[in-house]
């Protein structure tokens, strides 16, 4: 049954002012003179509120449904009861598929089709015509956008604190990395599914060979270049060894308003002045003020040194420490998401580089497949959030204490970020938006017999 597209009407069975408990029938919109007989469930809601609450269904445990009412408490002379429908919607699908494994040898699909993209460009084109050309708005115009300056902070901070907490949370939590794929899992021991495709694994039988984990593993090292202007001139071929290279959520964050002391960044406080397409030039400030020296916002965190990294004591404080994690997760890649939005980051098509601002550079350094073709150069496009902040999918141990995870039933089981598994292993409890993937509703088979019966 698909519980986002079921549709139920029910009836009225009290006084408009106190509405009780109510007995709802679901039914089938297929069936015209017939209604498909269900057990009858129960509903329980407020005058006040918009959203009901189902209390009968053991499926519903592991989803965020909400049920819509659309009715207005009103009494008519002859308290005529009229049904009344319900629709019952779900922010998150019940079962996702997994993130798509893309080959060496395949481009990364865009964003927004081409086809989409040119479209509307035709449509403003259109718009455009005959019409004065405006300003460009910030960050275009060379200024910050100041409402997102607090904003750069938090993530910031908040990567910092992911990087620390996760040196803690690996002292407690077994986290094993193959030494011959980028493969990771989270448990006592690794998995056993033949999916190895390093360096010598048909010897191996793609068997993996695991190792310890570390927070490199976990967190995919992106780095991009440091531009000290990000409106200037692009990165010839001859500068990509003399410009210093950062991780390129801390280049997001600086372009974005953060300052450090380490790695200046070009403030200007008048907007641009264009002279062509791609030229411009700096507006005169000689009749403002004195610059007054920058300072941080607010206090900038400083990474630990894994020794200096003390792993929690006792299980509270293991799951105060997950919790935390978990929400340092979920505020850097919502907020790294948001300043995506305004600051263009660029991904290459066919390798991983990815390079924060309006155009990419012309190092010829992309050792992707057919790269002689290009001569080395990148395939600029448009990023995504997992271009920035790989989210590394690992897959979901059930119960860490009970059996290891079987080869056989593989199909039952589901994945996760590594970030999330390590976090819910230590006792975090699990977002709504990963447990479609999960698969935390599905019943895994005890034995290999018993996974054959399944229809």
């Amino acid at each position: 049954m698909l519980v986002s597209s079921s549709v139920a009407k029910w009836t009225d069975c009290g006084s408009s002012s106190n509405y009780p408990l109510c007995t709802m029938a679901l039914f089938h919109s297929k069936l015209r003179s017939s209604f498909l007989r269900m057990e009858p469930f129960t509903v329980s809601f407020l005058p006040s509120s918009e959203f009901l609450k189902l209390s009968s269904f053991h499926s519903f445990q592991h989803s965020d449904l909400k049920l819509r009412h659309s009715f207005k408490s009103r009494t008519t002379p002859r308290m005529v009861r009229q049904p009344h429908e319900l629709v019952i919607t779900n922010e998150y699908p019940q079962n996702a598929d997994f993130p798509r494994n893309y080959s060496r040898k395949e481009k990364k699909p865009f964003p927004i089709p081409i086809v989409e993209l040119r479209r509307a460009a035709r449509e403003r084109f259109k718009k455009s015509k005959g019409q004065p050309k405006g300003r460009a708005p910030p960050p275009k115009n060379g200024l910050l956008v100041q409402c997102l300056v607090p904003l750069a902070y938090d993530v910031f901070n908040a990567r910092i604190t992911l990087i620390n907490n996760l040196k803690k949370l690996l002292k407690v939590v077994p986290v094993h990395a193959c030494g011959w794929c980028n493969e990771l899992h989270v448990g006592p021991e690794g998995h056993p599914f033949k999916s190895c495709k390093g360096k010598h694994a048909t010897l191996r039988k793609g068997l993996h060979q695991w190792t310890n984990a570390a927070v490199e593993d976990v967190l995919v090292p992106i780095e991009a270049y440091h531009l000290y202007d990000p409106l200037g001139k692009r990165i010839k071929h001859e500068e990509r060894f003399s410009i210093p290279r950062i991780p390129a959520v801390m280049e997001l964050c600086i372009q974005a308003g953060v300052y450090v002391s380490e790695y200046p960044t070009k403030r200007r406080r008048k907007p641009i002045i264009r002279i062509g397409k791609r030229e411009f030039v700096d507006a005169d400030e000689s009749d403002l003020p004195d610059p007054v020296p920058e300072v941080p916002l607010k206090p900038l965190l400083t990474e630990l040194p894994i020794s200096k990294a003390v792993a929690p004591t006792n299980e509270e404080e293991k799951t105060l420490l997950a919790e935390e994690t978990l929400q340092a997760w979920e505020k850097m890649r919502k907020g790294a998401k948001k300043l995506m939005q305004m600051y263009r980051v660029r991904v290459c098509g066919y390798c991983p580089e990815v390079h924060v601002g309006h155009s990419g550079h012309k190092a010829q350094n992309c050792g992707a497949h057919k790269h002689q073709q290009r001569n080395g150069q990148h395939g600029w496009q448009s990023a995504v959030l997992d271009d920035l902040i790989p989210p590394r999918y690992v897959w979901h141990v059930p119960d860490v204490d009970g059996p290891p995870l079987q080869r056989e039933l593989r199909n039952f089981y589901g994945q996760a970020p590594a970030v999330v598994e390590i976090c819910v292993q230590a006792g975090a409890a699990v977002p709504d938006q990963y447990k479609s993937t999960m698969r935390l509703d599905i019943g895994i088979p005890s034995s290999v017999k018993e996974a054959e019966m399944v229809v």
